[in-house]
């Protein structure tokens, strides 16, 4: 396994037809990295380690369980556990391992969980995860950055608000929602990286901090596309495509 790789052209398709998931991938990209962020590349198929462990989820959460994780017969190198990922929260870790700070990434991708298919969940989905990390990084860089993206993407008229919530690889953490047609909508958690993160992808928490954060792609399509079923971006149908 590589370990995660960055790129430097963010361009990730021109021209035609391209998908609408395509087309939200390379906007959000570009938003970012006109404040600096890189993106972070790493491997679908996953150790325990880097998709749970490193993360800080702890060994009975529910998200080991089979009902809830598609789990690999094979098994990696060292006699660990394989997985396609649930996140893409892994190329945070992998990039942490072959990187020394400061850096700023963004990690686009698809993941895998073992869910029912309806309008709104698919087995397989896109997210894309963020982080920074830097001397003295706090709550108030992270709203900077949160709320950049969100009125680039969104309109400079969008209302975000921060939610206590909790997530195991983040404290204090917190979902973020904004304003959408008269109702608020959850759009992405986020949070201060915790210490055991931080140690796990060999960096040192006394000396730097940071945060994260990470979205559903696919939620993000379809408000901004006004597409109604998560299924008709899977189906491969080009009736679909042309539309965008």
């Amino acid at each position: 396994m590589n370990d995660a790789n960055t790129k430097t052209d963010l361009s990730l398709g021109e021209g035609g037809h391209l998908h609408p998931m395509t087309q939200t991938i390379n906007e959000i990209v570009k938003i970012f990295a006109e404040i600096g962020f890189q993106v972070a590349e790493g491997p679908e198929i996953e150790t325990e380690f880097n998709n749970f462990d490193a993360l800080n989820v702890p060994k009975d959460h529910t998200s080991r369980d089979m009902q809830d994780t598609f789990w690999l017969k094979d098994v990696g190198p060292e006699g660990e556990r394989m997985l396609p990922r649930t996140h893409t929260s892994p190329v945070q870790i992998r990039f942490m391992q072959s990187h020394q700070p400061p850096f700023r990434i963004v990690a686009p991708g698809k993941v895998f969980r073992n869910e029912s298919t309806d309008a709104t969940h698919e087995a397989e989905f896109f997210q894309i995860e963020g982080m920074y990390i830097d001397k003295n990084v706090s709550l108030a860089n992270l709203k900077f950055v949160l709320e950049s993206f969100v009125k680039k993407f969104f309109g400079e008229e969008t209302e975000m608000r921060f939610r206590p919530s909790y997530f195991p690889f983040v404290e204090p953490g917190f979902e973020i929602d904004i304003r959408w047609k008269d109702r608020w909508l959850e759009v992405c958690g986020a949070g201060l990286v915790r210490p055991e993160v931080m140690k796990a992808g060999g960096i040192n928490p006394e000396e730097w901090s940071g945060f994260a954060f990470g979205m559903g792609l696919d939620r993000m399509v379809m408000l901004k596309y006004g597409i109604d079923d998560i299924r008709n971006m899977y189906s491969g149908d080009l009736r679909f495509v042309n539309q965008f």
